[in-house]
């Protein structure tokens, strides 16, 4: 790819199914779920970014720069996520996004979504069902990413849907598989 890629771990959530924690923080096998993710997503990338609205000192100490959601957006949802990320990039890059619970997702995950967003400058993953927090955006999508956001939109996979785009489909459904709930960490 000749263009950069940045990869996105999204952090920023409340945590609200796992009971307000911090879920990119959680233990998996002694590990915090974003070092999974994190461990899977940068040999993908040229460079890694975390978005996470809060302990951004203990995301900052994973090695990687941590971006908060832009102001007004805080904790709006995962695309305010991927805007923080846009709005960090320079005008020629693209964006990698996993969400911080999925420590399983494809090692090949860049070069799937790059292949099928090149015509659109957008596409998400697919396996049985659609994984729009795993996807590729141009650097071009964050002004209309932010004039979805401002109008009050949160839905990822209508903003997605609302665009050209494309879908990489994988064979593998576990490799989407997240964790929402702290007894899934444990079982």
């Amino acid at each position: 790819m000749a263009e950069p890629l940045h990869a996105l771990v999204l952090a920023g959530g409340r945590g609200s199914r796992m009971g307000g924690v911090d879920k990119g923080l959680q233990l998996l096998h002694g590990r915090p779920l974003v070092a999974h993710v994190i461990e899977r997503l940068a040999p993908q990338a040229d460079r890694l970014l975390i978005s996470a609205n809060r302990h951004a000192d203990v995301y900052a100490a994973l090695g990687h720069p941590v971006l908060a959601d832009p102001p007004g957006l805080a904790f709006a949802g995962p695309l305010a996520g991927m805007l923080a990320g846009l709005q960090a990039l320079p005008d020629d890059a693209w964006l990698l996004t996993a969400p911080c619970d999925c420590p399983g997702l494809p090692t090949n995950l860049a070069e799937r979504l790059h292949a099928a967003a090149q015509a659109h400058g957008l596409a998400f993953a697919q396996a049985t069902r659609e994984h729009p927090t795993h996807a590729l955006l141009h650097a071009r999508l964050r002004e209309p990413l932010a004039a979805y956001l401002q109008g009050g939109g949160r839905a990822v996979l209508r903003w997605m849907r609302s665009l050209p785009h494309g879908v990489a489909r994988f064979d593998d459904e576990a490799a989407f598989a997240n964790f929402n709930h702290l007894a899934d960490l444990h079982g």
